[in-house]
């Protein structure tokens, strides 16, 4: 029975899975890729994510909610969770705005579907109100869970805009069938919007209903932007080196399949 044990961890088979092999490449490719744009291009020359107009413009948001006098909105929307990448760039962005609400004095509001993120949201935004020297003006209160349906938690969040009339809304996370119930009655109260999703068919909504709209990977770029920091620039970099990459290999395959349509050359 050993014998045999032996020659079954023998068998390469076991250890590598040739069919695997082409996902393995493309990886270390994409590692190298990355690697290059964080260590190598660091030392060569500085580079910045392109200007995004409804990051610009959280700053004006924040003044304008702090000169009327009124609260600021923000919510992740009701189709995310904690883990997902959309709920993580939302918070990036809230550590940002809860700093700026810190500093100007003006109420933040933040309602959520998702006790997880409700507690992480707390610690997000008392340590930004912290490190703004600002800890006293931090509100617990103001971050709470209000229902995990999906049209309970749009109702609830309705009736707060409806009711506080807050200057300026962030709807930035994972938005489902909500995304239009919150925008429109935004809009409809006068409030300065700011959305951002990956959904495409959400995305739409946004861009009618709201001033700023995130598009896609956006708002997945918005930390780097707005912290400035080197790592996350370089991730972006190198997403979209990868990303060009893969619209030349697109065209010279159009290309090699429309001037040989018998060939076979992904198949192998």
């Amino acid at each position: 029975m050993l014998f045999s044990n032996l020659i079954f961890i023998a068998d390469s088979s076991a250890w590598f899975n040739t069919d695997k092999l082409l996902t393995l490449i493309i990886s270390l490719f994409c590692v190298i890729i990355l690697l290059y744009t964080t260590y190598y291009k660091a030392k060569q020359s500085k580079f910045k994510i392109r200007e995004i107009a409804g990051l610009k413009a959280i700053e004006d948001a924040i003044g304008r909610a702090t000169e009327m006098a009124r609260p600021l909105l923000f919510t992740p929307g009701w189709g995310g969770d904690i883990q997902r990448p959309t709920t993580i760039a939302s918070m990036n962005i809230l550590g940002h705005v809860a700093s700026k609400t810190a500093q100007y004095n003006c109420q933040l509001i933040y309602p959520t579907h998702d006790p997880v993120i409700m507690a992480v949201a707390q610690e997000v935004i008392k340590g930004a109100y912290a490190s703004a020297g600002y800890a006293d003006r931090y509100k617990e209160d103001n971050i709470f869970y209000v229902s995990s349906s999906q049209f309970g938690y749009a109702a609830a969040v309705e009736g707060l805009i409806s009711r506080l009339k807050p200057a300026s809304i962030f709807l930035l996370g994972t938005f489902e069938a909500e995304s239009l119930i919150l925008a429109e009655t935004g809009n409809i109260n006068k409030a300065i919007q700011i959305a951002g999703t990956d959904s495409t068919i959400q995305l739409s909504f946004f861009i009618v209903a709201c001033d700023y709209v995130l598009i896609g990977e956006e708002l997945f770029a918005a930390s780097g932007y707005l912290s400035d920091d080197h790592s996350i620039k370089a991730s972006v970099r190198a997403q979209d080196i990868i990303k060009l990459l893969i619209a030349v290999f697109l065209i010279v395959a159009t290309i090699w399949v429309t001037i040989d349509p018998n060939s076979q050359w992904w198949k192998l």
